[in-house]
């Protein structure tokens, strides 16, 4: 028999008013009953829900083991490449070529499977949410499911057998629907705490990983993680429309900031040149703290005019916000152009703005 049989019963309609009033309670009663298996139903749902979620975050950790695994195979290949380059010996252009061409591929690649491992931790925390919300509204029902059980053992009291028989069965019906209840709550005290568990431990390897490739004062790329992020622009521009430019900046007067007001001065105007680049750039060119008071910055889909007027910008509100200024030199990506070949360039033409700077003040 299902719960709507259980509820919809008919007991003998016996004539006085008494009788009718007690029929209609125990109809509500077995309506209360069935709102709570309803509402129990959700909750299992809920829960296929969540373990459904949970394959997928082991599919997930299953995919970052694999692509760990090609990480260390393409260290590998890398220093093997780099060994044999050094020696040197009896290499032509096209073996220099190829060379260059591989190590670029290898960084490109390098740099995505890092930020699938990004991407990878923004998805585990959204199902942490989504977990933790899920919980909220099971221990909701739990709550509601047992203040009709309340409800319904302070009710009325039968007096015919049919009543009896029938409220013999809805209280059984209620125990199965409590012992769920309580079965459910612990799973999910389980899970609540096994979530929490390793979202700590995502948590520590996310702060272990932005130590490992971001600069702490400023948040730009350290040099080496900079290095594969502008190598993998630069062969997303070679697939689009070959457009891409470095630009070398340099922070004029740092060293005067830092002896006449002290170094934690000269910081802040480090964190503010970058943020000035950063709201002015798109959230994925790359900005690369390339030494002291140096900085890389790539731009794609960009020519050398579209680049200048957006340092001049860049310059203006440094200016405006930390008092000294920057010095930029550009470079537009060329045929064959490798990201260290762009950046010397662009190094160059930085020196040549800089040395006009000087002799202008």
């Amino acid at each position: 028999m299902n719960i709507d049989d259980r509820a919809g019963d008919r007991i003998e309609s016996p004539d006085d008013q008494g009788e009718e009033a007690r029929k209609a309670a125990l109809d509500a009663q077995g309506a209360l009953y069935a709102d709570q298996a309803s509402a129990d139903a959700d909750q299992t749902a809920a829960d296929a829900d969540q373990t459904s979620s949970d394959a997928d975050h082991t599919a997930a950790e299953a995919d970052q083991t694999s692509a760990d695994r090609d990480q260390r195979a393409s260290d590998r290949d890398q220093d093997n490449a780099d060994r044999v380059h050094a020696a040197g010996v009896g290499l032509t252009a096209d073996d220099e070529r190829a060379y260059d061409s591989a190590r670029e591929e290898r960084a490109a690649g390098s740099f995505e499977r890092l930020v699938d491992r990004i991407k990878r931790a923004g998805t585990a925390r959204e199902r942490d949410m989504t977990a933790a919300e899920r919980d909220r509204i099971g221990r909701l029902r739990d709550e509601i499911g047992r203040a009709r059980d309340a409800r319904t053992a302070d009710g009325v009291r039968p007096a015919s057998a049919s009543e009896i028989s029938l409220m013999k069965q809805l209280e059984e019906l209620g125990a199965e629907v409590a012992a769920d209840r309580a079965r459910a709550a612990a799973d999910r005290e389980r899970a609540s705490r096994d979530r929490v568990d390793a979202s700590r431990e995502r948590a520590r390897l996310e702060a272990e990983l932005r130590s490992a490739h971001l600069d702490d004062l400023t948040g730009a790329y350290r040099r080496e993680m900079g290095q594969l992020a502008l190598s993998h622009e630069i062969a997303r521009a070679r697939r689009s429309d070959g457009r891409f430019v470095l630009a070398f900046v340099d922070v004029d007067r740092l060293k005067i900031v830092n002896d006449s007001q002290g170094h934690a001065a000269g910081d802040r105007v480090l964190q503010t040149v970058v943020r000035a680049i950063r709201t002015r750039l798109r959230s994925f060119d790359p900005i690369i703290r390339y030494g002291g008071d140096e900085f890389v910055c790539g731009l794609s889909g960009t020519d050398l005019a579209e680049a200048g007027r957006r340092f001049d910008s860049i310059g203006v509100a440094i200016e405006a916000d930390a008092h000294v200024g920057i010095s930029v030199g550009l470079a537009a990506l060329a045929e064959g152009d490798t990201a260290d070949q762009l950046t010397k360039r662009a190094d160059a033409a930085m020196l040549e703005v800089k040395a006009v700077h000087h002799s202008s003040q």
